[in-house]
């Protein structure tokens, strides 16, 4: 069912409805009567015959007329059974306020599993639980008891009910955007954070998305969803979790999982989402957004009534990858027309007194710099709006004329400005004039850097069509017979794990270069093979029972000559035995030695929010200290590759160092691909590692490679929807 009939519902029954004005159930009606719904109110409660002049039902079957929403607002323990009799009734949808439910671990899971299995018998979607409720203000549908909330055309979804009455709240005070809709999507236990993202694309008067997330149910789903939805209209989201206590708080709050954050901003920023860090830099990024033209380019212009605040604005916008191009010639020769001597003009422009007995100034640079063929957005710093309050009252007027030449420049000319002010908190009549065209305004000249910077960013992104990707994995279309047999081979010895020889094989059927390794039941055998290699050699145990070979001793390095080779064999043996008496030992591996080059390391993982995840750093021993990794979610793209690569901290050793040769990024790059293009031809696959990959000057080799399993789901990976 679409959620037209949920969220633009035309009709509500309040169950659990009351008298008592510090209950939900007599406060949500009050609020849909003083904010005058339009639609028919039906509160329910068997005990009461009247509530607040509206007739009271024993039950939502007795109501005469259709239901489209129910607000549940009884105990946990009542929901399945209320849900029973909606579904009864016909009702669309029901918001469930009560907590209780899989934020509290098993016994509240149980519950939440009644609650869907009721609602899906009978076609109910469900908002929460453990919501603070829906608000449509266009139709002035208020379920949530917060009064008097900003109307406007930001979508608005959160997981805190909190964190969606502090936005209300600096919306309500500091700008003149609001909110078209807002929902508290609570436990994600049925309608989704893609499902609310697909209406909001569809809805006509919604120009931008803000959200605040602790964990997503379905992630792919979302990236997929976000990935059509950013490109018509900005997404801005805040995601939390990010620290283990962090991820504690959001388990226990939510009852979803947080995942990694190094994961989820990369997603999140591959799908088109603005990502904001900071709490207080989460609305007016979006207020910025849903305002404003995006940059064509990242080339920004700073006009300044100070020099400290230009100085610092510059500082931070270049932090943020912004560039402050010199302004051209001819743009500063107009500049010093229209400023003092004392002015400087190149950018920042410090208009140096310019504007002191005449804000109107500020406009008139404004046109100019917008003008410069090198500039893709303003940002005004300093007292502006405040002229008329710290020197002389007529200045005002002066101030208010800038205004609203500066908001005609803006719609004229497709560039945005942006404009800090330290007069922001006096809400002078000049700023209230610039928001009334779209020029947002702050009172922090960090936030109002961010907001320049976001523009920047999502204009970076639409421009940005070759590193796009859907999201979708095309399970099992490039998988090969023989790679199926492989793994179906070892699950039905109920292994969780190829052994090496075994994953290696499976790599070569994907093209991956991987060294022709062979497996040597006996010391005989070991000789005779590392013969026929020639040169130095590996040898390394091979057992399902011993995952992790160096900790058993089951590794022996730089190997030549028949005698060595045999002491290696038994003695490989021998440790295997003593590590674990009861491993199930099928031989030892012999290998060529790989040459000398720089270890990386190629990882796959499922994460509990995205699915299947690819990993890039620096491999060998030390990857769990060092940490230098990139991820990404798959598939990816040769781009993408590109960038994993090029974004660990330790890349510059690719490059070459202390007369080293560079190494083959092109050999990285395929491989990176093959690996995508591997994890989705099989799905049994749950984590691969290749560790190390030895990166030379020419091509690349594969010393380690594991492989783990699980028999395949039926939806593939445990993503529903994914499979083609």
């Amino acid at each position: 069912m679409t959620l037209e009939r949920v969220l633009d519902a035309e009709s509500v029954a309040v169950i659990g409805a009351s008298k008592t004005v510090t209950k939900r159930g007599y406060q949500a009606i009050r609020t849909l009567v003083d904010e005058n719904y339009e639609g028919r109110i039906y509160p329910v409660n068997p005990k009461e015959k009247i509530i607040l002049g509206f007739r009271c039902y024993p039950s939502i079957n007795d109501i005469e007329g259709p239901v489209d929403i129910a607000l549940v607002a009884t105990p946990a323990r009542t929901v399945p059974a209320v849900l029973e009799q909606c579904g009864q009734k016909g009702v669309a949808g029901a918001v469930i306020l009560a907590g209780g439910f899989g934020e509290l671990g098993e016994e509240g899971r149980k519950l939440e599993n009644e609650v869907i299995a009721v609602a899906r018998r009978h076609n109910v979607r469900l908002i929460g639980p453990n919501t603070s409720g829906m608000m449509n203000l266009k139709k002035n549908l208020n379920l949530v008891g917060l009064k008097n909330a900003p109307r406007g055309d930001i979508a608005l979804l959160t997981q805190s009910g909190n964190m969606a009455l502090t936005l209300i709240t600096e919306a309500k005070l500091k700008s003149r955007k609001g909110f078209t809709y807002y929902v508290g999507v609570g436990n994600e236990a049925d309608i989704r954070f893609h499902e609310y993202l697909e209406f909001f694309r569809r809805d006509p008067d919604t120009r931008a998305i803000l959200m605040y997330v602790e964990g997503m149910r379905d992630g792919r789903k979302f990236l997929q969803q976000a990935y059509r939805t950013t490109q018509e209209k900005p997404v801005v989201l805040l995601k939390s979790g990010r620290s283990s206590t962090g991820k504690r708080s959001a388990g226990s709050h939510t009852g979803a999982l947080a995942g990694m954050s190094e994961v989820a901003r990369g997603a999140f920023e591959r799908a088109g989402i603005v990502v904001i860090e900071n709490s207080d830099e989460l609305f007016p990024a979006a207020e910025t957004l849903s305002s404003l033209p995006p940059m064509r380019k990242n080339r920004v212009a700073i006009l300044a009534d100070g020099g400290g605040h230009a100085t610092i604005a510059a500082d931070l916008l270049t932090d943020l990858g912004m560039q402050i191009p010199v302004l051209a010639e001819k743009t500063q020769q107009r500049l010093r027309q229209v400023l003092p001597d004392a002015a400087s003009v190149p950018n920042p422009v410090d208009v140096a007194g310019g504007t002191d007995d005449n804000p109107a100034v500020f406009a008139d640079c404004a046109k100019i710099i917008l003008n410069d063929p090198n500039v893709d957005g303003l940002l005004i710093v300093g007292l502006f709006g405040g002229y008329g309050i710290r020197f002389a009252e007529s200045l005002s007027f002066m101030e208010e004329d800038a205004a609203h030449r500066m908001g005609k420049l803006v719609a004229k000319r497709r560039k945005p400005i942006v404009l800090h002010s330290l007069f922001a908190s006096e809400k002078p009549h000049s700023l209230d004039l610039l928001r009334y065209y779209g020029i947002p305004v702050y009172d922090s000249l960090d936030v109002a850097c961010k907001c320049i910077g976001v523009l920047a960013q999502y204009g970076r992104y639409l421009s940005s069509y070759h590193a796009k990707t859907n999201f979708v994995l095309n399970w099992g279309q490039k998988a090969s017979e023989e790679g199926r047999r492989i793994i179906a081979a070892a699950l039905a010895e109920g292994r969780s794990a190829l052994l090496e020889h075994e994953a290696k094989r499976l790599l070569r059927l994907h093209d991956v270069p991987v060294f022709q390794d062979r497996l040597a039941a006996t010391a005989d055998e070991a000789v005779q093979i590392a013969e026929e290699i020639g040169g130095e050699v590996v040898l390394k145990i091979v057992s399902p029972d011993i995952l992790h070979k160096s900790d058993a001793g089951g590794v022996v390095l730089h190997i030549s000559g028949a005698k060595k080779v045999r002491r290696a064999f038994e003695r490989i043996l021998k440790n295997a035995r003593k590590y674990n008496p009861a491993a199930d030992i099928r031989g030892v591996i012999v290998s060529p030695m790989a040459d000398v080059g720089v270890e990386v390391i190629i990882g796959t993982k499922l994460d509990d929010q995205f699915g299947p995840v690819i990993m890039f750093g620096m491999g060998g021993v030390l990857v769990e200290i060092l940490k230098d990794v990139a991820f990404r979610v798959l598939p990816i793209s040769p781009t993408t590759a590109r960038q994993m690569i090029d974004e660990i901290r330790s890349a510059p050793l690719l490059n070459g160092y202390r007369g080293q040769a560079p190494c083959d990024k092109k050999a990285l790059r395929r491989l990176l691909l093959k690996c995508s293009e591997l994890i989705e031809a099989y799905p049994q696959i749950v984590e691969m590692d290749l560790n190390p990959v030895i990166a030379h000057e020419k091509g690349v080799s594969i010393v380690d490679a594991r492989i783990l399993l699980r028999p395949e789901p039926a939806d593939g990976h445990g993503q529903p929807g994914d499979r083609k």
